[in-house]
């Protein structure tokens, strides 16, 4: 698979828009991320429930593994995109626009900053 592949499954999406965070591609929707590509190329990260992030890493190991952290124990997968099949990229990029879009949408407004201490 390749990262022109993964981008437009992601964009495929109802509702899906393509952004940056950290200085590289993401996908959201409703504000949320639930996809993104490293600069590398090489890489690509969906945002899955950890029941499904547990299924994909063990029924396709060097595909998918949990991201380091905090993040990974938050449901981050990131996908190694030559190794990966899209069918298979496309299921685990539908989980994670639906867990996004079950969330909610985002704040639209900024919150208002909090008044110094009188």
């Amino acid at each position: 698979m390749t990262a022109a592949a993964f981008r437009r499954i992601a964009l495929g999406m109802q509702g899906a828009v393509e952004r940056a965070h950290m200085a590289h591609p993401d996908f959201r929707v409703g504000g949320r991320i639930f996809a993104t590509l490293r600069g590398d190329g090489l890489h690509g990260m969906v945002t899955v429930p950890l029941e499904h992030q547990a299924r994909f890493v063990r029924d396709f190991p060097g595909v998918f593994a949990p991201e380091s952290g905090a993040w990974g124990r938050a449901g981050s997968t990131r996908v190694v995109l030559k190794q990966a099949k899209e069918d298979t990229v496309g299921e685990a990029m539908t989980l994670a626009w639906q867990h996004a879009v079950a969330k909610g949408p985002t704040r639209t407004k900024p919150a208002r900053p909090k008044q110094p201490a009188r």
